[in-house]
């Protein structure tokens, strides 16, 4: 059966009824974690290592923590060569109250680079990792690559790092498949090489636009190896644009109140949930203020206008408004505090620039950007702000490279967050389950001709989005490569429909019956949200998040039918 589309929907949404209705979704991930003392983390890597037999070259080093379900947690541990981060090559390790390995997940990136021991065998191949050119030479070939006259946001970061060389091969069953009849797991990532590299993170402006980039420079030669966008973008009482009179969390400070929510995160920026006046600039400015608790008019921003009086106010109270049911979705449904899990406060700016079509995340600041539009109305609409807060999310767990196969993974976990706020926020904001209630249209509201910028139903019907996987989806703007992930959690919540014409018509759903049944919005969501946050690694892709969803819906509700 070709399952370019429907690998993981279809055979998760086969999971047996008394599975389900035995494994209710009350399990919620923890409170934030302590970090683990240098003796436990210590301990972690030794037992990876003799786990898999490592020599001396060969290391472990613990990279990040966050809450896994209630007594467990997740580490994010890089695998290491000669003290080196080998890009890509990491574990996710959960762990038990007394620190007992759970599970592991791996993405492997040193098979081949030396010899690392009985469990990974492999030819031995050695890797200078003496840098030949400076860190500081590194991020002058970046900056005169991207931006020569460009101005800094912040200060540009560097990592040396040892560089996979990957390409994707064709398993031995599948040398004489014809193209069209390829599956994801037809297709294997290998590792042909390695180069010392230097990972340059710039963060800039230039021509008035955000230019954020993380480029690979080799630190033999200077020359670039590649470069992954690190901007994450789609194109009282306040009058919201797009819903109405809404309630906003603010803080009174003597008599002027300020769009700070105090209740929702703790430390980062502003000490809470901000929202900021960029005023048409390219920095976050100040955070709003007023005279008095009703902030806004309910209207398109008139270009040109103030960005202080109600209508001004408008964008920040859809901004705040969008923030707080983001945060609640995922605090009340999932025990998610924050983007980070940790409960670190995080902050959007509204009118950043003039006339812009974008909004975007940037995870050096935990923030989002949030344009006045042009071509767009605001770009604050309830589904986009949980689209880019999505990306907070991911970036403090699976890390999703944002590009390739798994970049589109990365924009759909957002398209699928972004719905998922929406269903919440549209019945109340409220409870601990995610309803029905969302339009599966990302970005329809800030379409001036109401045309949705992303069709999760199905995705082709932007024009550019697939509708299945194909072993060129790499090659394709991350936006559209997005979209066979879209259609499977559509599939997956909703199901599908037997009739040929329909949108949610699946050629290759071929089993009697034709149409699928999806399971709800609620178990689609938290099956997803575990595979992204205890399983997915940097490097997944299509394939490996086929075997890694169907094991969070097995540890989720049970044993299923596989397909």
């Amino acid at each position: 059966m070709n399952l370019r589309l429907t690998m993981i929907a279809a055979s998760l949404a086969l999971a047996s009824t008394s599975a389900l209705a035995a494994n209710q979704s009350t399990q919620l991930m923890a409170a934030p974690v302590a970090a683990a003392s240098p003796q436990q983390n210590t301990a972690l890597v030794n037992t990876l290592a003799a786990k898999h037999g490592l020599d001396s070259n060969h290391g472990y080093v613990v990279r990040s923590e966050h809450p896994g379900v209630a007594g467990t947690k997740v580490a994010r541990v890089d695998h290491t060569y000669k003290g080196v981060r080998v890009w890509h090559g990491e574990s996710v390790v959960v762990t038990d109250a007394a620190g007992k390995l759970v599970s592991e997940a791996v993405s492997e990136r040193r098979q081949g680079l030396g010899q690392a021991g009985q469990g990974l065998r492999a030819n031995a191949k050695d890797v200078d990792v003496t840098p030949k050119i400076s860190a500081k030479a590194a991020i002058d070939l970046a900056v005169k690559k991207l931006a020569p006259n460009g101005t800094h946001t912040s200060q540009p970061q560097t990592e040396l790092v040892i560089f996979p060389i990957v390409t994707s091969q064709r398993i031995a069953s599948a040398v004489n498949k014809a193209e069209k009849d390829l599956n994801a797991t037809d297709l294997q990532d290998v590792v042909t090489g390695y180069e010392l590299a230097y990972v340059v993170k710039t963060r800039m402006m230039a021509s008035g636009r955000p230019v954020l980039v993380d480029s690979i420079i080799s630190a033999v030669d200077g020359h670039l190896i590649k470069e992954i966008s690190a901007m994450h973008s789609v194109v009282g009482s306040g009058k919201s644009q797009y819903n109405g009179t809404v309630p906003i969390n603010t803080t009174l400070n003597g008599s002027t109140y300020t769009m700070l929510d105090a209740t929702r995160g703790t430390g980062g920026t502003y000490g809470g949930l901000a929202i900021t006046n960029a005023n048409h600039g390219t920095t976050a400015g100040s955070i709003y203020t007023n005279s008095t608790n009703t902030w806004g008019d309910g209207q398109q921003y008139i270009s040109g206008g103030s960005t202080t009086n109600a209508n001004g106010q408008t964008a920040a109270v859809n901004a705040l408004w969008g923030a707080m049911n983001t945060y609640d979705t995922l605090k009340n449904v999932l025990g998610w505090s924050s983007l980070n899990g940790q409960n670190t406060a995080f902050y959007i700016a509204a009118h950043v620039n003039s006339n812009y079509d974008n909004a975007y995340y940037d995870d050096t600041c935990r923030c989002m950007y949030i344009g006045d539009g042009s071509s767009f109305y605001s770009l604050g609409s309830i589904d986009v702000i949980g689209h880019e807060m999505g990306h907070g999310v991911t970036a403090a767990t699976s890390n999703l490279t944002y590009s390739g196969e798994s970049g589109g993974l990365n924009e759909s976990n957002s398209d699928i967050t972004g719905d998922m706020v929406e269903a919440y926020a549209r019945n109340g904001g409220t409870g601990t389950v995610i309803p029905a209630g969302n339009d599966w249209e990302v970005g329809k509201e800030i379409a001036k001709d109401g045309v949705a910028l992303r069709h999760m139903r199905k995705p082709s019907q932007d024009g550019s989005s697939p509708d299945a996987w194909s072993s060129t989806i790499k090659n394709l703007d991350v936006h559209y490569s997005s979209g066979p992930n879209n259609r499977m959690f559509y599939f997956l919540s909703q199901g599908s429909n037997a009739t040929v014409g329909n949108d949610a018509y699946s050629q290759y759903l071929v089993k009697t019956p034709k149409a699928m049944t999806g399971i709800g919005n609620d178990k689609a969501f938290r099956i997803w949200f575990k595979a992204n946050t205890t399983k997915f690694t940097a490097s997944t892709n299509y394939a490996d998040a086929r075997t890694k969803v169907q094991q969070a819906a097995q540890e989720l509700y049970g044993e299923f039918e596989r397909i």
